[in-house]
């Protein structure tokens, strides 16, 4: 009873004939996407830490950085200041995230991202055997085998973005 969507994200994925399987995230009354994902995804016998969340970063000079991570990490200012060269560094704001990405918040993937976003990976992303990321439709995640996201980020940096 897969959902059929198509975004970026699921074009990506099927032009590099990887396996995923669509979620549906139940929104609530106000279209944003449940609080308890986590709960949602325990009760499908899912990891909740193998959700891959994709924080965006806004630089001083004015570029993202987007960072991909597993689990309820914080980000490491200073890891990802140091890997990009900046010395100023914010969380980038509701509207500045769908302006840089083409995605609503909520629905941000680690892939399938403009050129103008650098992309970033914590070690945590890859570490569970299937993990969990946006599927650019908000209202769905996809699931696939984490060395299949690993392989299509194979150009992306890797290491300790986050404060254990």
């Amino acid at each position: 009873m897969s959902q059929r969507i198509s975004s970026p994200v699921t074009e990506l994925l099927t032009q590099h004939t990887i396996n995923f399987e669509v979620i549906e995230i139940p929104l609530s009354e106000d279209k944003k996407p449940i609080r308890n994902l986590e709960e949602l995804l325990s009760s499908q016998g899912r990891d909740p830490n193998s959700v891959v969340r994709s924080l965006l970063f806004k630089t001083g000079s004015d570029t993202f950085v987007l960072l991909a991570v597993a689990g309820g990490g914080r980000a490491d200012w200073a890891a990802l200041r140091k890997q990009v060269g900046e010395k100023k560094l914010r969380m980038a704001e509701f509207d500045e995230v769908s302006a840089a990405t083409g995605y609503v918040v909520g629905a941000v993937p680690p892939i399938a991202l403009p050129e103008a976003v650098t992309v970033l990976a914590d070690n945590s992303a890859f570490q569970f055997d299937q993990v969990i990321i946006g599927s650019g439709v908000l209202g769905y995640a996809l699931a696939l085998n984490a060395k299949d996201l690993q392989e299509i980020m194979s150009d992306v940096p890797v290491s300790d973005f986050v404060k254990a």
